[in-house]
């Protein structure tokens, strides 16, 4: 499921994996926004049924991950990082194409995920087939106390 011109190996995660996770999160997400989550966030998320997440290698290389949860038919997108030095490279679309797959196979027929509406990856959702459906204004506030406005966006996968 790779866009690349070189190999892409996505596996599913586990609990052993948050490691990766966490040094993935730290590398990938601007502090000043606050949208990584903690090592027992994680941990804890995981702990819920219908939640799962994916990983990315790249020359055996942790290179992103996504993490997701799917209850009755809707899946959501909760948490999708690629390592800033392997952007651009089809990861991202790799992962949430395999996503969207394993949420299908979960009996999603719709997903949804929420975006920091100035984050370069409303591109990618977008690219991807993800409509705005909603906005919720001043949701995210960044450690410096200036407020951003999140997206939601939702895909019909059936």
């Amino acid at each position: 499921m790779s866009t690349a011109p070189y190999p892409i190996e996505i596996v599913q995660g586990s609990p052993a994996d948050l490691p990766h996770v966490n040094a993935i999160m730290a590398e990938a997400f601007d502090p000043r926004f606050g949208e990584a989550w903690t090592p027992s966030q994680c941990l804890g998320m995981l702990a819920l049924p219908g939640v799962w997440f994916a990983i990315a290698w790249v020359d055996d290389q942790p290179a992103g991950f996504a993490l997701a949860r799917a209850v009755l038919d809707e899946g959501e997108l909760l948490l999708l990082a690629i390592r800033p030095k392997m952007r651009r490279r089809g990861i991202g679309t790799a992962l949430l194409r395999t996503i969207v797959a394993q949420a299908q196979d979960r009996g999603a027929t719709l997903l949804h995920l929420e975006v920091r509406s100035n984050n370069d990856a409303v591109r990618l959702y977008r690219s991807e087939g993800f409509e705005k459906i909603g906005e919720r204004r001043d949701y995210y506030r960044g450690r410096d106390g200036k407020s951003f406005d999140a997206h939601t966006f939702s895909k019909s996968i059936a």
